[in-house]
């Protein structure tokens, strides 16, 4: 009793001292195998060193880099020329084709800041010139980049997956069903709020131009998935084809990278890796632990004797996960919660496909949640709004994401469909 309070202490202490949530979590596994399971510190090394010993691991920095490579370059620009010229004869046609181009980026980055980025530095300023209103532009940005962490390649799949040894692949496959039910949901609301705005004919010109300049960004995802989801190479493997890819079509077939880019990006890249990998091995060692004195057998219990319907158990759940997206990054809320909560979901009879798809569905609601919201932090940079503003102009979007998390979990169907199960 004593230990956990001076443990407890010690985590208040560094919160307020503000200090960040590697160190705050290294010195709290450090103190766990050390006075708690009264552990030799090489294994805890042996725990840091059996999380990252893993080949997917590698997809992650190659996944950032081809979503870079594809946002400095032109592979961006092109999908979304495309998606405009398929559009122009609906009302809100410019609003749907910013969500389609979100949807169709998040095929190929597997991350929601680079998909916002990437589609928002071409489609805010041509939204706003469109007419259309600031608030909605941000808005829309803001949630349907969140389509980066849901619609595979996700980075956010691939560390649930490696926390919770659940198929990576399988997890991919799941997510097409909210993420399509998400643009789906962002796209009538484009169309609602947008519906009296002037249309015209498609122009046919335009759109073979664009579809023939943009064929390889159509490609890319096709390529990439299709291999995955037919066995003919690993997550990882797709990885390296998509940083291959891009290098190729934007240096010889686009001409619109240099290589001091190309250098740039490397160095983003390593400075994202910087926080994120040792994030990874930290919490890999506390869930070894924690496996070890059987934490997670006891929440299971401990909640049983409590909540009897899973129902009322995934409602807990959801705001626990709900609150701490808000709270924290959410890669950071993945390796510390999800060991924790996926026996949890499993023990209440939950799919573990379905039951991690829920978690990242929820978690995705996080980018644009304050106070933390890192989709938010970045559109008040990248578009030079206040971060009031931009809270305000995301509300709407959030009601949509939250029903679609209330559809995606009370509908296994939704995500399962896709596994042909």
């Amino acid at each position: 009793m004593t230990t956990g309070l001076i443990l407890a202490g010690i985590i208040v202490a560094l919160i307020l001292l503000r200090q960040n949530i590697i160190l705050t979590l290294a010195v709290a596994v450090a103190f766990i195998h050390t006075y708690m399971a009264k552990s030799k510190p090489e294994f805890l090394i042996q725990d840091i060193w059996f999380t990252v010993d893993r080949e997917v691991l590698l997809s992650i920095p190659m996944f950032i880099v081809a979503g870079m490579v594809m946002a400095r370059g032109s592979i961006a620009a092109r999908l979304t020329r495309i998606m405009a010229a398929l559009t122009t004869n609906i009302p809100g046609g410019l609003g749907i084709a910013t969500v389609l181009s979100l949807a169709g980026f998040s095929a190929i980055s597997g991350s929601s800041v680079v998909t916002m980025m990437a589609i928002g530095s071409i489609m805010y300023p041509a939204l706003l010139k469109a007419g259309y209103s600031k608030s909605f532009s941000l808005g829309l940005l803001c949630s349907g980049g969140t389509l980066g962490i849901i619609i595979p390649p996700s980075i956010l799949m691939i560390v649930y997956g490696i926390m919770t040894e659940v198929s990576i692949t399988d997890l991919f496959l799941a997510g097409w069903g909210p993420g399509l039910l998400l643009t789906g949901g962002l796209s009538l609301y484009s169309y609602f709020v947008n519906r009296k705005m002037e249309t015209k004919a498609i122009d046919m010109i335009e759109l073979a131009t664009a579809l023939r300049q943009g064929a390889a960004a159509i490609l890319m995802p096709v390529i990439l998935l299709g291999g995955i989801y037919s066995g003919y190479f690993t997550v990882t493997e797709s990885a390296a084809l998509a940083v291959a890819y891009a290098l190729l079509i934007e240096f010889f077939v686009h001409r619109e990278l240099k290589a001091k880019d190309f250098g740039n990006i490397l160095l983003e890249t390593i400075k994202l890796l910087g926080s994120l990998l040792p994030l990874v091995a930290i919490a890999g060692s506390l869930n070894t632990i924690l496996d070890y004195a059987g934490v997670p057998a006891a929440l299971v219990t401990f909640m049983q004797g409590y909540v009897v319907d899973k129902w009322s158990m995934l409602l807990v759940v959801n705001v626990l996960l709900l609150l701490a997206g808000a709270l924290m990054d959410e890669v950071s809320a993945i390796v510390v919660l999800a060991p924790l909560l996926h026996p949890l979901g499993v023990a209440y009879g939950f799919n573990p496909i379905h039951f991690g798809t829920i978690t990242i569905v929820n978690l995705q609601i996080g980018y644009v949640a304050p106070p933390v919201a890192i989709n938010l932090i970045v559109a008040m940079v990248v578009f030079k709004e206040q971060f009031g503003f931009i809270c305000r102009s995301v509300i709407p979007f959030i009601g949509i994401m939250l029903f679609v998390l209330l559809i995606t979990a009370m509908f296994p169907e939704i995500s399962l469909a896709f596994l042909g199960k």
